[in-house]
C-alpha cells in the first residue's frame, strides 16, 4: 500500500498547509510547472517525489524532470504528464499510446481545474489534481491525497483553500 500525494502547477508556490496535508504519505508526485527547481526539491526534501516538468518549467527543472513518467506503483500502471487533456479531449500527441496502450490512471495538470473522471471506454481512471499555487485564473488551491493498495485507488481526498489566503501567506 502506497499513500500518495498529487499537486501540480505550483509555479514557484507552496503553501504551508500543503506539508500537513501530505505530512502521512509515501510519495508526492508532481504533475508539472514546478516553476524553479527550488520548489522541486523542498518538495523532494520532505518527501521522495516524482513529477514532470511543465510549459512554464526551465531548463533547470527539464533536466531533473522528464516530459512524460510511466510507471507502476503497486499494481496500477501510471502515466504523468502535463499537458494530456482528459476523457473525450486528449491531446495529440498523448492520444495515440492512451488509446493502443492505455495506463490504469492517467495523470495530467496544466487546466488548472481539478477533475477526477473515469474514462469507461478505454477503462482507466483520469486525475488532474488542480492548480496548488497562486498564479493563474483559478479561485481555489488544489491538491489531492490517495492511496494506491494493489490494483485499486482508494480514499481519495481533495486539499482546497481559497487562492486570496494564500496570497496572504506571501505578505
Amino acid at each position: 500500500m502506497k499513500r500518495i500525494g498529487l499537486l501540480s502547477d505550483t509555479h514557484g508556490f507552496l503553501h504551508e498547509r500543503l506539508y500537513s496535508f501530505f505530512e502521512n504519505v509515501d510519495e508526492i508526485w508532481h504533475a508539472g510547472d514546478f516553476g524553479n527547481i527550488e520548489t522541486a526539491d523542498k518538495l523532494a526534501e520532505f518527501k521522495a517525489l516524482r513529477g514532470v516538468y511543465g510549459n512554464i518549467d526551465g531548463q533547470d527543472v527539464r533536466v531533473v524532470h522528464p516530459m512524460h513518467q510511466r510507471f507502476n506503483c503497486e499494481e496500477v500502471d501510471v502515466w504523468m504528464t502535463h499537458i494530456g487533456g482528459y476523457p473525450g479531449r486528449y491531446e495529440r500527441y498523448v492520444k495515440p499510446d492512451i488509446y493502443s496502450n492505455s495506463p490504469n490512471l492517467f495523470i495530467s495538470g496544466h487546466s488548472h481545474i481539478l477533475k477526477v473522471i473515469y474514462d469507461k471506454k478505454l477503462d482507466f481512471l483520469h486525475m488532474n489534481p488542480g492548480a496548488a499555487g497562486i498564479h493563474g485564473f483559478h479561485k481555489v488551491c488544489t491538491a489531492l491525497r490517495f492511496v494506491i493498495d494493489g490494483k485499486n485507488i482508494r480514499d481519495l481526498e481533495i486539499w482546497e483553500i481559497p487562492r486570496s489566503e494564500s496570497i496572504l501567506q506571501i505578505k
